[in-house]
Order: structure tokens, then sequence, then C-alpha cells
């Protein structure tokens, strides 16, 4: 395997929408989903086929993604 290659995933909660919103400007990619882990599947998705035309000398096998969430703080439920 070659040395993983880590791009970020910039997310944030649409209290409208009821939806995570995230972007990866490195591949390019935006989507929108309602759990991290299906905005991260799409994401992924995206980045595995995009990866060819804006980063070829990437292998797809050492491509990993981290998402860097932001959500306000809720209270705690008494």
């Amino acid at each position: 395997m070659s040395k993983p290659v880590i791009f970020t995933i910039s997310a944030a909660w649409d209290d409208e929408a009821l939806v995570w919103t995230g972007h990866c400007d490195d591949i390019p990619a935006a989507a929108d989903a309602p759990t991290l882990d299906e905005l991260l599947g799409k994401i992924s998705a995206m980045a595995l086929d995009l990866l060819p035309d804006n980063h070829p000398e990437v292998d797809p096998a050492s491509l990993f993604l981290q998402i860097t969430a932001l959500r306000e703080a809720e209270p705690a439920v008494a």
C-alpha cells in the first residue's frame, strides 16, 4: 500500500433541512445526508470517481477521508 493520503471533509449540521452538509475542496465534492455516516458514504463514492481526474498521482487504495463536523452544542436533558 502507498503512503496514506488524507482529504478532509468539512461538515456542518443544517437545522432547517435536518441534514449534514459537507464538502471537500481537494476532490472537489459536496453532498448532504441525514447522518455523518451517509455523508461519508456519498463523498467517498464521489472521491473515488473524481480522484483520477483531480489527483492522478494518488492510488485509490491509499485514500483516507477525515470528517471535521460542526454542530451547535445542545444542553443536557434533565
